[in-house]
């Protein structure tokens, strides 16, 4: 059954949701503020392919506001976490519509929009792949049938009901997806925070947000991996289970094989799509960096390369030097052949985020 669904921000994510869903035969409906809702109703959505640079022009009726009185099956919001609650009394004023799906990167928990929505509206997920805004055109990482993209999606309480799985469907329906319904999705979007925002993020950021500057300095990339540790073990020590617990290879990694596969990866085009989108989302970074270090503060753990490395995050210091290799590398254990070749694998699926994580299918 085709449904009548509202995309709310339609950045990267939403744009590429909104050609797919409409690929799909479902009714979709635009809405953005701004300069970007002149740019749907001049251009349409236009999405770029990072690999093939082929663009696709999808036209969609765009909407200027969510009234009381609006109907729809299904919304998607897959907006910056740190503008989320400007919206949240437009959403609460709408009493009509089921399902709210917030789709992005999000520490706190789902407790804000609850309270806002009621639990049994409220859906959280996380959107593939990495995509970063030039002009009015979103630039996407590529999604094909060929190699399905995994989105995640579940309950605020864990729980998996018929509107979770109707939900999975019509996200299903999508060219190049398939729906993974998981019953630790809080867990995973906190592990997915710990992993990348005060790690990667920052560690980019001491770099310019330039991708040579990034790819041979070592030292970034040494911090990276010591800011990595402390990330995932904080998060433990906070109550909260690394989600899916296999993510704990990446640290078994020894620190001189990371920091050369990571070198190596920094040249490749997905990383040119990662720095495209920190460059304009330092605004979202620094308010996950802030949602970060309140969900670890339960567990009392010191990360003293974590808040080195946050403090260029908020722009505290002045970028690494290109090239710097002042850190020395710890050898550690020597691991065996197999381990070292399934954790660069492990390396490779997180700068990526192209993961395929075990849970409940929906075919």
């Amino acid at each position: 059954m085709k449904k009548k669904i509202l995309i709310y921000g339609v950045g990267p994510f939403g744009s590429l949701f909104a050609e797919r869903l409409s690929e799909a035969g479902h009714s979709v409906f635009l809405l953005d503020h701004g300069e970007r809702q002149q740019e749907l109703k001049t251009y349409g959505v236009i999405t770029e392919n990072t690999e093939t640079r082929k663009q696709t022009v999808t036209r969609l009726p765009v909407v200027e506001r969510l009234n009381e009185e609006d109907i729809y099956d299904l919304v998607i919001i897959p907006m910056r976490k740190n503008r989320v609650s400007d919206i949240l009394p437009v959403l609460a004023a709408n009493k009509k519509i089921p399902t709210f799906l917030f789709m992005m990167n999000n520490a706190a928990g789902q407790q804000e929009f609850i309270e806002a929505l009621g639990k049994e509206r409220v859906m959280a997920g996380f959107p593939h792949p990495g995509g970063f805004k030039n002009g009015h055109v979103m630039h996407m990482m590529p999604v094909e049938e060929a190699k399905p993209m995994v989105l995640p999606i579940g309950e605020a309480d864990g729980s998996v009901t018929a509107r979770t799985r109707e939900v999975a469907k019509v996200l299903s329906s999508m060219r190049g997806y398939r729906v993974e319904i998981r019953k630790d999705m809080d867990d995973w979007l906190k592990t997915h925070v710990a992993l990348l925002i005060p790690t990667l993020a920052p560690a980019v950021y001491a770099c310019n947000t330039e991708l040579e500057h990034f790819a041979v300095t070592r030292d970034a990339h040494v911090l990276l991996k010591r800011a990595l540790h402390e990330s995932l073990q904080a998060t433990q020590n906070a109550g909260i289970p690394l989600a899916p617990p296999g993510l704990r290879i990446i640290d078994r990694i020894p620190e001189p094989v990371f920091v050369l596969a990571l070198g190596k990866l920094a040249k490749s085009s997905t990383f040119e799509n990662v720095m495209g989108h920190l460059k304009t989302a330092a605004d979202e970074v620094e308010h996950l960096t802030d949602e970060f270090y309140e969900m670890i503060w339960p567990g009392n753990t010191p990360t003293p390369t974590v808040d080195e490395l946050t403090e260029y995050t908020y722009g505290f210091k002045e970028p690494l030097p290109v090239g710097s290799k002042n850190i020395p590398l710890r050898w550690g254990v020597v691991y065996s052949a197999a381990i070292g070749v399934a954790a660069s694998a492990a390396l490779i699926a997180l700068i990526k985020k192209q993961r395929e994580y075990s849970g409940m299918d929906i075919n």
